[in-house]
């Protein structure tokens, strides 16, 4: 899932600062799940806004939704009305999701919360790691269902850099993973060890771009 982390308020207050009438508009789906813009969220981020403008005798209209997605135009129907009747709306979607809303919206300024991360897995309650930088061209099955591209610091193709002790990634022996020796560990647990003396050609970084933003058609679903 793609992952999120709420932008410090101090931030998103001085975007918002001067509008009139706002709408805190949530997602609920990501978002939600990584605890960063789902309907709880837009409801303390609302409550704080609020406390803060009583403090500096700021006078601003607040209200709050929630749609199910902000990725998707038929859920930004039920909010329409209340999109129409404010100055500025403050996603809390991912980047995908606030772009989208300012397409949906053309005559509302609509304004990032949060701050995008990556797309990733849920290890524990509150633990979220990447685990794909959706680069266009999946090599997984290449390296035992470990992606070099996403979890490698330096993305390597072939091999560790050399810095890496115990297990451990130099740019963070605390925390992150030697890639490659988890690619290798895979590899020798399935027993293809000897795919890994296969030389893995520089990646064609453009497969997943076609010379500008991506694009999936499905023709038998279109209208």
């Amino acid at each position: 899932m793609i992952t999120a982390v709420q932008k410090p308020f101090d931030e998103i207050y001085e975007t918002i600062r001067g509008y009139e009438k706002l709408l805190i508009l949530g997602c609920g789906t990501c978002v939600t799940v990584c605890m960063a813009g789902g309907e709880k969220e837009v409801g303390v981020l609302a409550s704080t806004v609020r406390l803060v403008n009583r403090k500096n005798n700021v006078d601003m209209e607040i209200s709050e939704e929630t749609i199910e997605r902000q990725c998707d135009r038929e859920f930004f129907d039920a909010v329409r009305e209340k999109v129409a009747g404010v100055d500025a709306v403050l996603s809390t979607a991912c980047g995908v999701g606030v772009q989208f809303c300012s397409e949906v919206f053309e005559g509302v300024r609509v304004l990032p919360a949060l701050n995008t991360k990556f797309y990733g897995a849920a290890l524990e309650a509150g633990l979220w790691s990447e685990r794909c930088a959706g680069c266009g061209e999946c090599v997984l099955e290449k390296f035992g269902g470990v992606c070099p591209i996403a979890r490698c610091s330096k993305s390597l193709l072939n091999g560790p850099c050399g810095g890496s002790q115990d297990g451990k990634c130099e740019v963070d022996p605390e925390s992150i993973d030697c890639a490659w020796q988890l690619i290798y560990d895979r590899m020798k647990a399935l027993g293809l060890l000897d795919r890994l003396e296969e030389n893995e050609p520089i990646k064609d970084w453009s497969s997943g771009r076609d010379g500008g933003p991506g694009r999936i058609v499905k023709e038998d679903v279109q209208l």
